[in-house]
């Protein structure tokens, strides 16, 4: 029974943690005037090395980025494929 309890606990704290570390989403302008965001900045992804090669891993720094300036929302206003590197810049939103 222990055992069982351990793994109902340790399964509830793992989604209790998920649940309150969200990070920043890409939306559409459409949805900045729809919600009535607020612009709260921009951030930009380039020159690295190699690392940023696929359009997914763009948007997990992106979303990285929006999240250590307390955005909540993003939206992607340039991106280009560059030799190995994907490059963007950003509007950040609350």
């Amino acid at each position: 029974m222990k055992i069982t309890r351990s793994i109902l606990f340790a399964g509830l704290f793992g989604l209790s943690c998920s649940l309150t570390a969200q990070a920043a989403q890409n939306i559409s302008k459409e949805e900045i005037q729809h919600f009535k965001l607020t612009k709260v900045g921009s951030v930009s992804v380039s020159e690295t090395g190699g690392l940023i090669s696929s359009p997914m891993d763009l948007h997990k720094e992106i979303s990285k980025r929006a999240d250590e300036k307390g955005a909540k929302y993003y939206v992607i206003i340039a991106a280009r494929e560059h030799g190995p590197n994907f490059d963007a810049i950003a509007d950040l939103y609350n």
